[in-house]
């Protein structure tokens, strides 16, 4: 008996994960696939440009 309850907590965790990654996997595209395109474009887009104010704001201090 002792196999079983080494074996059981392996045997869980890789059911999990395999749903776990087909759940990743359904997910990926489909109706909201433009929706979250465009906010992830848009989160990059505010970081270029905070790190291109940050730079001309560094810039102007050395001046």
């Amino acid at each position: 008996m002792d196999y079983v309850s080494a074996l059981v907590p392996p045997v869980v965790m890789a059911v999990f994960f395999t749903g776990l990654i087909v759940t990743i996997v359904k997910t990926q595209g489909g109706a909201n696939k433009a929706k979250e395109d465009a906010v992830v474009d848009a989160a990059l887009a505010r970081a270029e440009n905070t790190r291109q104010a940050s730079g001309e704001r560094d810039r102007n201090a050395d001046a």
